[in-house]
């Protein structure tokens, strides 16, 4: 069984940073695309960023340029870090697994499993 645990959400104040990690159980994690998505309130999830087995990344125009992901396989975590917080981006964020090879993988429905999610909330 696959587990996915975030942390690292929190309040900031718009402009600030925050750097989610989202660790994950299980062996392969090296060959998933391990994929960010957010949720705010009265709002559908939505996708924010994929990174593939290979490294290649793939972000929303909504964080491009602001947000970086990365993983280390060797710790089986995924890092997001999220710079030039503006409120908009408040949200519960959720990291998820793609054992597919598509790429990019846009939609939830893609994702195979799911951590419980970390709020992050910026003010203004």
């Amino acid at each position: 069984q696959v587990q996915l645990v975030e942390s690292g959400g929190g309040l900031v104040q718009a402009g600030d940073s925050l750097r989610l990690s989202c660790a994950v159980s299980g062996r392969s994690f090296s060959s998933y695309a391990m994929g960010w998505f957010r949720q705010a309130p009265g709002k559908e999830r939505e996708f924010v960023v994929v990174i593939n087995w290979r490294g290649n990344t793939y972000y929303a125009d909504s964080v491009k340029g602001r947000f970086i992901l990365s993983r280390d396989n060797a710790k089986n975590t995924l890092y997001l870090q999220m710079n030039s917080l503006k409120p908009e981006d408040t949200a519960v964020y959720y990291c998820a697994a793609d054992r597919s090879i598509r790429f990019p993988a846009l939609t939830p429905d893609d994702y195979d499993y799911w951590g419980q999610g970390t709020q992050v909330t910026v003010s203004s």
